[in-house]
This record gives C-alpha cells, structure tokens and sequence, in this order.
C-alpha cells in the first residue's frame, strides 16, 4: 500500500532523491531551505516525517545526513549511485583498535567505484596527508586480503590494531610506510600483519570525491 505524502512532503522528498541522483550525496539542509524557498526549520519538520515514514534515515552530527532508505532507495541508486557501508573507524597515524561498527554509510558512483562488497572507513591522524589522505576523510575500499608493492592498503597489526599505509615487502619483512616524514616505516613478519583491503578512493567534505 503506497504511503500518504503531503504535497509538501512529496517535494521534499523529490527534492532529495533528485540530488542524490545529481551529486551522490544528500543537500544540508540550508541548501534545501533556500532551493524549495521555504525555512530551515520547516525542512527539518518535514525529514522527521519522512524518517517516520521510513522513507528516509538521518545519521551523524546533529543527525544532518540524509540517506534514502532500502523502500525508497531502488528509484534512486539501483543503476550509477550504490551505497557502501561505513564500517568503523581507522587510523593514519599510530595504529588504533579496530572497530567493526556501523557508522552509516555513504553513495559512490559506481561507474568510478567498482567491484563489488565495497566497504568505507572513517580516517583519523595526519601520516598520510602525502598522498593526499587527511584526517577525517572516508577511504573507501575493496576487500582484499594480498597486497602488491607501493598499493595503500587497511592493514590488521596483531590481529587487533588497525591502520592505513603503504604496503612493502622488503628483506622477507611486511613494512607499512607512511606518507609523512614525521612519522617512520615500520616493519613486521608476516604472521603480525593481515591485509584487509586496498584504498581505492577518498571521499571529502559532503561532495568531494577523489580517487587514489
């Protein structure tokens, strides 16, 4: 039975679907204030309806994130734009306890993006700002448990510790090299460190996408 939406709602929600469709990413909610010409807080009015309809789910700070949900999701993002889970969080600097929470989740476009079980973490340090990875970035990945020379990979140290590096075999060692002379490679055997996935991208602020 098709939900009941108000004409307001259903521009709204229009709105919303159309600039996923567009950008891959949802609008701020000043954003969508000022295209509908209507107040900041009648648009926040009308998500709570639509969230309570579960048409929509809103998550992070001040719960801003606007993501469609699975029953409205397939008009929007079943061809180019395809959501990837944000599982938890990794570090680019010392290593940090993995932590397999989910943490939402964001839309890629898939014609840049491909493969499949694509997967997104959350970045926090600074030793990899060389290679343009900065703290509070969203790496996505792809699941992958090998790793050639010089690829940036999410790597499990001692089966408990998680991080992002650059991937080297040198002397029958396993060295994960950062990309920030402040901080130094470190070298393990090859029982201490599990490949977990290969860095594919970087996705910045609310609708930068990058590649790496």
């Amino acid at each position: 039975m098709p939900l009941s939406l108000s004409p307001k709602q259903k521009r709204l929600l229009d709105y919303v679907r159309e600039c996923i469709a567009e950008t891959g990413t949802s609008p701020s909610l000043r954003r969508a204030a000022l295209d509908l010409n209507v107040s900041h807080t009648a648009v926040a009015q009308t998500l709570k309806i639509l969230e309570k309809k579960g048409l929509i789910q809103r998550e992070g700070r001040y719960r801003r994130e606007v993501h469609l949900t699975g029953f409205d999701r397939q008009n929007t993002v079943a061809g180019r734009w395809v959501p990837v889970p944000v599982i938890g969080r990794i570090t680019a600097g010392l290593p940090i306890y993995a932590q397999q929470e989910w943490d939402g989740q964001i839309i890629v476009d898939s014609d840049v993006y491909k493969g499949e079980n694509l997967f997104a973490l959350r970045v926090n340090g600074d030793s990899m700002t060389g290679a343009g990875i900065l703290d509070g970035d969203i790496a996505i990945c792809e699941p992958r448990q090998y790793a050639h020379n010089g690829e940036i990979v999410v790597a499990l140290i001692h089966g408990e510790e998680a991080t992002v590096k650059r991937f080297f075999i040198r002397a029958g060692r396993i060295v994960l090299q950062p990309e920030n002379s402040a901080y130094d490679p470190v070298g393990y055997g090859f029982g201490e460190v599990l490949v977990q996935g290969r860095v594919i991208g970087i996705q910045r602020g609310p609708e930068v996408m990058e590649r790496v």
